[in-house]
C-alpha cells in the first residue's frame, strides 16, 4: 500500500501508515461501516449472514489475545489469536461487515499484559457467541439487508445464541451437537402442576414415561425419508 501511494517515497510512507494503524485513534468499527455502504449495493440480494472465528498461528505471546486455543487454519489447539466475525454473503460473493479480536480470560484478567498491549479498559472477556450475537445486534440496528444465520456448533451449541437470534427477529440453520436435547412432537413437556391447595402452584414444565426430550441425532435417524447428519 505504501509504495502504491507514494513510490518515491514508500519507506517513509510506511512507518506512517503503520502509525496510523498502530498508534493513532481511529475506530474499525466505523471503518468496516464505510465499506459496507460502499460495497453492499452491488452485492444484491443477501441470502446468509455467516457467524465464523478465524484463527491467526503466532510464535510469541504478546500479541493482544494470543494464547493457546484452537486454530481453524491448523485444525488444532495450537498458538494464535482468534478474531469474531460476521459476513453476508450470496451465491457469488462475501462481505465482513462485523470484526473483532477475542481476548481470553487470562488476557482480560491480566492487567499489566492490559496495559503493556495497551487494550481499552472497555473491553473485557466476552465468549465469542456472546461477540457475535452483538455484531448481530449492530447488523440489525444498521438496518443490514436479513439473511439466514449461518454457524458452526461452536456457536449454535450455546442457547442463549440461538434464543438471541430469535430476539433479532432472524432465522437461522446452525450447527449442535447430536447429544443436544429437544423435545419431539407429540411428545412435548406436560404444563407445571396446578394449584392443589398446597403452596404456590408450580411453573417447572415436567415430564413422564412417554414425555421425555430426546437427542437430536435419535430424532434425526428417526424421521422419515432420507437421514440427516448430526454430530
Amino acid at each position: 500500500m505504501a509504495a502504491l501511494v507514494a513510490p518515491q517515497r514508500a519507506g517513509a510512507k510506511h512507518q506512517s501508515m503503520h502509525h496510523f494503524v498502530a498508534k493513532a485513534q481511529w475506530s474499525d468499527a466505523a471503518l468496516l461501516a464505510a465499506v459496507r455502504a460502499a460495497v453492499l449495493p452491488a452485492l444484491r440480494a443477501i441470502e446468509a449472514w455467516i457467524v465464523d472465528d478465524t484463527g491467526y498461528p503466532k510464535k510469541g505471546k504478546h500479541s493482544v489475545g494470543v494464547a493457546r486455543q484452537y486454530c481453524g487454519q491448523l485444525g488444532k489447539q495450537d498458538n494464535c489469536q482468534v478474531a469474531v466475525s460476521v459476513s453476508v454473503a450470496n451465491e457469488r460473493s462475501s462481505l465482513p461487515i462485523g470484526y473483532q479480536l477475542y481476548l481470553p480470560h487470562e488476557w482480560a484478567e491480566d492487567a499489566s499484559r492490559r496495559k503493556k498491549a495497551e487494550v481499552p479498559a472497555s473491553v473485557g472477556f466476552a465468549t465469542k457467541s456472546a461477540i457475535a450475537l452483538e455484531q448481530l445486534r449492530a447488523a440489525r440496528a444498521a438496518r443490514v439487508p436479513v439473511g439466514v444465520v449461518l454457524a458452526d456448533a461452536g456457536y449454535g451449541n450455546d442457547t442463549d445464541f440461538r434464543l438471541g437470534i430469535t430476539a433479532l427477529g432472524l432465522t437461522y440453520a446452525v450447527g449442535i451437537q447430536g447429544s443436544t436435547t429437544v423435545w419431539a412432537e407429540g411428545h412435548q413437556p406436560l404444563p407445571p402442576r396446578g394449584d392443589w391447595g398446597r403452596g404456590r402452584p408450580g411453573t417447572r414444565l415436567r415430564g413422564n414415561r412417554t414425555h421425555q426430550p430426546i437427542d437430536v441425532k435419535a430424532l434425526a435417524h428417526a424421521l422419515p425419508g432420507p437421514r440427516l447428519a448430526a454430530y
